[in-house]
């Protein structure tokens, strides 16, 4: 009886600690949560960007990492340089594999200072885990091969579809959570599609809990019609193009023909 007994207790005991592993995972998973506002943006015929904002909760004196990003994709960008010492041309093309069109990171702090190298690079989260992420082809050395990525950074940095901050996320206490929000602009310049807006919870360098949510834009109205019409039907297409020149070329006409012309 006694040795039946004990196989209970421990019976019970496994039990017990299998109920609060549970527990405690539901409650962690509860800790960090993402919503991303405004996360349908339609490109009517008057669209020129939007904004995002990203809010949630999470664990009191976590540090957070705010990612948001498109699927990797493949981009060509020519080369160039100068030929014969002096005349400035393309030399090439550029392959940039695993490269999100979209790429945003924010943080709390920089991503340097709050996460190790391993996690920075397991989550691809930063410049440099980005860096070893992209594959740049052709280069000879890893000398070209960082100067073409500062590049590739640059330019898209420039067309508004990369961009990396730190303290601009806005977090409060409360009832022992705190809450955090950012708002961010939408360029105009990144295409139809899902994007993945993924927030990180850190402590101890590390990558503690993690939530998503995601951010569509798709063509709506009068410009999702011609879309289409120009994929399915661009016969259709080039006639109704060419009307609404010579409409816009008569207009114009008219404007600066109606008192006989400039003098």
């Amino acid at each position: 009886m006694n040795f039946k007994f004990q196989i209970s207790n421990h019976i019970l005991a496994g039990i017990v600690i299998v109920i609060m592993c549970v527990m405690y995972s539901g409650i962690a998973s509860a800790e960090l949560t993402v919503n991303a506002n405004h996360d349908y943006i339609p490109i009517d015929f008057f669209y020129h960007g939007s904004t995002v904002s990203v809010s949630g909760l999470s664990d009191a004196g976590t540090d957070l990492i705010i990612k948001i990003t498109a699927p990797d994709g493949h981009e060509a960008l020519n080369q160039k340089g100068k030929a014969a010492g002096f005349l400035w041309m393309n030399l090439g093309t550029l392959k940039f594999e695993h490269a999100p069109n979209l790429y945003f990171i924010h943080g709390t702090k920089k991503p340097e200072e709050i996460l190790n190298a391993e996690n920075m690079n397991k989550y691809i989260i930063g410049y440099p885990s980005m860096n070893k992420h992209i594959e740049i082809t052709p280069v000879s050395n890893d000398e070209e091969r960082t100067k073409w990525f500062n590049e590739f950074i640059r330019y898209k940095e420039a067309s508004r579809l990369y961009t990396a901050s730190s303290g601009q996320i806005k977090t409060t206490n409360e009832n022992g959570m705190q809450k955090y929000y950012i708002q961010t602009d939408w360029p105009y310049q990144a295409p139809p599609g899902e994007y993945l807006v993924t927030v990180y919870a850190v402590k101890n360098k590390k990558v503690v809990e993690k939530a998503e949510a995601k951010v569509t834009v798709e063509q709506a109205g009068i410009v999702k019609a011609l879309s289409g019409m120009a994929k399915n039907n661009g016969a259709l297409y080039g006639i109704i193009s060419i009307i609404a020149a010579l409409g816009v070329g008569f207009g114009v006409g008219m404007i600066f023909g109606k008192d006989g012309g400039a003098h």
